[in-house]
């Protein structure tokens, strides 16, 4: 056994558990690419094999993506839309519905959190003039966002990777996914309503919030790229990185835009963190600590090749150390036909659980303070932890009842 890998692969993932390391001002990124580092510094994996460690469809993917999601937020296109939204002459109780199924949908093409960075300060004034409570609707957003994003294989970072490295198709995944994706978000409405129990009204008082003004041609040329990227994806087996980086170029190529601009809203962190993690699960697996992990896990009786053990599992993970990695440390083990689906659908919706369980809901919570709206573990907890069994159950009933027909 390498102890200098182990000791590595568990500084690295404790950090993922923490989210930093005590006395040291490091994020998740930072003690990824500190693991990294210290396995080349080592001498524990070399410079080449460390850049082919790196999934660099995933990678390109992931670029891409973020590139076409900049181009909407620089367009005004999320403050338009929640505007529009909030503008239409509904009950509280519809424009939730409205709100859910809108978050769920954009998630579902575009990068969650990015959906979430855009809408939750929109949002907030949107309420203060209808005179209703933020709080009910910013907790349905985070939720829908995660639970919207498990729709595709473009959703999330995580659907992303389980999609380039088990080759699965777009349009047989998001039939596996569209009944749980659709049955979650309808639950998030139903609990947000009897939470609040009728009581919407609160009085705030906020300026109009300052976003992007909303460029008609920018957004349009966003939608036409979109809609090219989804056609691709869904009708032919062309590389989806290569298209979405081709679709990048195409937004990039801008006369007003300028690319400095766009290039500013990628997630570079995310982009750093995945290298980062490709490298250190690369050197585990090579120094055969992967495969020992794995034979100790089946002699306590636990195989991951069965997809309740592989659902039950990445659902502990990813409120462990977070899905990303989570889902990098169980990839191995996805064998099952099903593994994609169960991946995909159990660690997104597993994230909804606690407060730090996504990016999603940090970015809501970090905005809505912000703007002087505070919501706490408990106020999270109150929709999440149901919202996230509820969803789940949705999930594995429907994968299982798939597997008894023949569908998986």
């Amino acid at each position: 056994m390498d102890e200098s890998v182990l000791i590595t692969f568990c500084f690295v993932y404790l950090g993922m558990i923490l989210g930093k390391i005590p006395g040291l001002a490091m994020d998740r990124t930072g003690i990824a690419l500190l693991g990294a580092i210290a396995l080349l510094t080592l001498g524990k994996i070399s410079p080449e094999a460390a850049w082919t460690a790196i999934d660099v469809p995933t990678i390109a993917l992931l670029l891409g993506l973020m590139v076409v999601s900049a181009q909407f937020r620089l367009g005004g296109f999320y403050v338009h839309v929640t505007r529009r939204l909030g503008a239409m002459d509904i009950s509280p109780r519809t424009f939730l519905g409205a709100l859910i199924l809108v978050v769920g949908l954009l998630s579902a093409l575009l990068a969650n959190d990015i959906v979430c960075l855009a809408v939750t300060p929109v949002l907030i004034e949107v309420c203060s003039r209808r005179h209703l409570d933020p709080l009910p609707f910013l907790l349905a957003l985070a939720c829908a966002s995660n639970v919207g994003s498990a729709a595709t294989l473009i959703g999330n970072p995580q659907n992303m990777l389980i999609g380039q490295a088990l080759n699965l198709s777009f349009s047989r995944y998001l039939m596996d996914a569209g009944v749980p994706v659709l049955l979650g978000l309808g639950g998030i409405w139903y609990l947000v309503i009897r939470q609040v129990g009728g009581r919407w009204a609160k009085e705030t008082h906020l300026e109009a919030v300052d976003a992007p003004v909303f460029n008609a041609w920018e957004t349009s040329k966003g939608l036409m790229v979109m809609s090219a990227l989804l056609l691709s994806f869904l009708f032919t087996d062309w590389p989806r990185d290569v298209i979405a980086l081709g679709a990048a170029g195409l937004l990039l190529t801008s006369r007003k835009m300028a690319s400095r601009k766009i290039l500013g809203l990628v997630d570079w962190q995310l982009l750093v963190l995945f290298a980062g993690l490709f490298i250190v699960n690369h050197t585990l697996q090579t120094a055969g600590l992967l495969s020992m992990a794995m034979d100790g896990v089946r002699s306590l009786g636990v195989s991951l090749a069965n997809p309740a053990w592989l659902f039950g599992t990445t659902v502990f993970l990813s409120n462990l150390v977070s899905n990303v990695p989570a889902t990098m440390l169980l990839l191995p083990a996805a064998v099952h036909p099903a593994s994609g689906p169960i991946l995909a659908l159990a660690s997104t919706f597993a994230g909804n659980l606690f407060l730090v369980g996504s990016i999603a809901n940090l970015i809501v919570v970090e905005q809505a303070k912000d703007m002087g709206v505070h919501i706490s573990w408990k106020d999270h907890a109150r929709l999440g932890v149901p919202v996230t069994l509820l969803s789940l159950l949705f999930a594995a009933l429907w994968l299982w009842a798939k597997s008894i027909l023949g569908g998986l």
